[in-house]
């Protein structure tokens, strides 16, 4: 049996290997590899190979400790709701701070979708995001409380991750464009619904 600071050393050595992988992940993802293999891996971990495997029989694990160093980077990015003030105010503020979280949340989401399927925490994590948001809405926009629910849904939409998404990925407009178009649809959205109640 070895003894205790062999197996001291052999858990200090396993756990700097795991935080090495995880780096990794982290690196690789974020430089838009959405399925590292477990060789890359093990290339930017100076890790051997069997490492990556025994560490990525639980990938969850993984996946929990890469969300928890993104999301104590990104979610501060969100700021503080303001829920008083003009209408139009909030709505660049909240788009603004939108951008901001999906610029930097965007590879480590595009990731998880491609692997949402096979992953019980990334499943969970993207309804708990959607959770978040659409509760962070009605938190900078407390009068749609009151309002229609179809506005309530078409304002969730609108300024969710894939509405942004597609503008920079698919659409292929700058930062800037997209955030004013994010803008330009919620306030036309929230217009129309105001001039509908006036004629209504």
């Amino acid at each position: 049996m070895a003894s205790p600071e062999l197996q001291d050393g052999r858990a200090r050595r396993g756990e700097r290997s795991r935080r090495e992988i995880v780096a990794a992940l982290f690196a690789l993802v974020g430089e838009g590899v959405l399925q590292p293999t477990a060789q890359q891996l093990a290339d930017r971990a100076g890790v051997g190979l069997r490492t990556v495997f025994r560490h990525f029989e639980d990938m969850d694990s993984l996946f929990a400790e890469m969300d928890a160093r993104l999301r104590g980077e990104a979610l501060p990015l969100l700021g503080t709701p303001v829920s008083t003030g003009a209408v139009a105010a909030r709505v660049r503020a909240l788009v603004a701070a939108r951008a901001a979280l999906f610029e930097r949340i965007a590879p480590y989401k595009r990731a998880g979708n491609v692997q949402r399927w096979r992953s019980a925490f990334l499943a969970a994590t993207h309804r708990a995001l959607v959770r978040e948001l659409r509760a962070g809405l009605l938190r900078w926009l407390p009068e749609l409380e009151d309002a229609p629910a179809d506005l309530v849904e078409a304002l969730d939409l609108a300024l969710s991750f894939e509405a942004w998404d597609r503008l920079r990925s698919e659409q292929r407009l700058g930062i800037e464009r997209a955030r004013d178009t994010l803008e330009h649809l919620a306030l036309a959205l929230l217009r129309s619904r105001a001039g509908g109640a006036r004629g209504a």
